[in-house]
């Protein structure tokens, strides 16, 4: 906004009449000024601070759900270990013992594929109209097939309606022509596919192409089972994943004819220290950044200044939700609180304090290990009752009983906030007009003080020299 242009030194008066009109004006601004300021000044650092809150919490939340992975589990009481992770990959549940085992994988689980004989007219050849049956493993899928339709079309459609099936399609072009190839995701003996209902797109998959013809037709992969022994006992198995074959271990098959692979479950005491670990260092992360938007601190000059959200109830109710959990009696049997692994609350600062040499004890002496995964993110384990404590304040989403969006905790802080600071602007601006036409005002006024100032002393300045004229004249008579 334009500053108006104040009176400078009364020409009439000789006062410095800008001066005046500053301080009065400087007057009558500083109360509400100081008011807009301060107000400012708080919501801003309080809108940082929210700010800062969320971003803690999603970090928080992060590290909540990598602790609680179930495809890579963080808190299992034994480890499994392949001595070759290029022929066999393995993890273990907490029911596996520890112990040596030999697995040599002789063939992979492999799924089926088909062709159809060959269409010299390449990709956009045309195909018959009718209905297409994909059969594997006693189960039909049929695919309406309209006039006019081609090769690339067909593959297209299987592609759409099948693909969530495990049932994918291709062409391939070879010397004789192209070919339409379809596989599927499913592994094992028994789940080859078979094409029908279309004459020019019938393939067996139940017997092999063979040397490839321009009417040849019929798989070009076999379903069969993965082949291999554990400790020289011999199994099949449909897929290469492989539960439960060794009770409580989860392997997968990945290359075969490697010769045989170690596999090692021990106890696995270093784990679960280092997830521990990672759990109270992720905690104690959390509850130190929440504690410093809250505590004062001191300048250069000694004096106390208050942090962004001193006085404020959000912090610390935030505080008491992630705290609750650690208080808590989990589900275990043995292991029920985090005190037996050597987790306390340090009563000066909040944070929690792990013990290593209690946790040892814990596991060795007490054998409590299989019951730490149970303790963290069993059914309602620890992990998942924080994320639930958490979750008013970040969860996006929620729907009230009419359908209405439900804000969390802290968007609604921060919405309101931005309200607060919409109006500091819009009571800025009304200040600032204001203060402009008072400026304008007052300055009209002093200008004519001065005037009339200026004025009178013309007129005295003319009676004093009429009055000395006529003494100089009677003297002078």
């Amino acid at each position: 906004m334009a500053s108006p242009i104040l009176p400078g030194l009364g020409l009439g008066s000789g006062l410095d009449t800008g001066a005046i009109v500053k301080a009065l004006v400087d007057s009558d601004k500083a109360a509400k000024q100081g008011q807009i300021d301060r107000a400012t000044k708080t919501n801003t650092a309080n809108i940082s601070a929210i700010g800062t809150l969320t971003s803690l919490l999603a970090t928080f939340q992060s590290s909540l759900k990598a602790l609680g992975s179930t495809t890579t589990p963080q808190f299992t009481g034994v480890a499994a270990t392949s001595a070759n992770t290029s022929a066999l990959t393995v993890t273990a549940g907490n029911s596996a013992v520890s112990g040596t085992y030999t697995v040599e994988v002789t063939a992979l689980a492999t799924s089926s594929k088909v062709a159809t004989a060959a269409f010299a007219g390449g990709p956009s050849s045309a195909v018959e109209a009718g209905t297409l049956t994909i059969s594997q493993d006693g189960k039909d899928f049929a695919l309406d097939i309209p006039a006019d339709s081609t090769l690339q079309s067909v593959r297209d459609a299987i592609n759409s309606k099948y693909s969530t099936s495990g049932l994918t399609a291709n062409i391939v072009t070879d010397n004789f022509g192209s070919r339409l190839v379809v596989g599927s995701t499913k592994t094992g003996a028994g789940s080859d596919i078979s094409l029908s209902g279309i004459a020019s797109l019938e393939a067996d998959g139940s017997v092999l192409m063979g040397a490839p013809s321009a009417t040849s037709s019929g798989s070009i992969g076999l379903a069969q089972d993965a082949v291999f022994k554990v400790d020289g006992l011999s199994m099949t198995s449909p897929t290469n994943k492989l539960d439960n074959v060794i009770s409580g271990l989860n392997m997968t098959l990945v290359v075969a004819g490697t010769g045989p692979t170690t596999v090692t479950v021990a106890a696995n005491t270093d784990g679960l220290k280092a997830s521990i670990q990672k759990f109270v260092d992720a905690y104690n992360a959390i509850a130190k950044a929440v504690t410093s938007l809250t505590k004062p601190s001191t300048d250069a000059d000694g004096n106390s200044v208050p942090a962004a959200l001193t006085g404020d109830s959000l912090p610390r109710s935030l505080l008491a939700a992630i705290r609750a959990p650690l208080s808590e009696t989990g589900a275990g049997d043995k292991l029920t609180v985090l005190s037996q692994l050597g987790i306390t609350t340090n009563q000066t600062t909040g944070a929690l304090d792990f013990d290593s040499i209690k946790f040892a004890t814990a596991v060795n002496d007490k054998q409590l290990g299989g019951e730490v995964q149970t303790l963290f993110t069993g059914e309602n384990g620890l992990l998942e009752r924080m994320q639930s404590a958490i979750n008013p304040y970040t969860e996006t989403g929620k729907k009230d009983a009419n359908g209405k969006a439900v804000d969390n905790i802290l968007m609604a802080r921060t919405k309101n906030l931005e309200v607060l600071k919409t109006k500091l602007s819009e009571d800025q601006l009304a200040l600032d007009r204001r203060i402009e036409t008072l400026t304008a005002v007052l300055t009209k006024k002093y200008n004519d003080m001065d005037t009339l100032v200026g004025r009178l002393k013309a007129t005295a300045s003319n009676i004093t020299s009429m009055f000395e004229a006529m003494t100089a004249q009677q003297k002078n008579s």
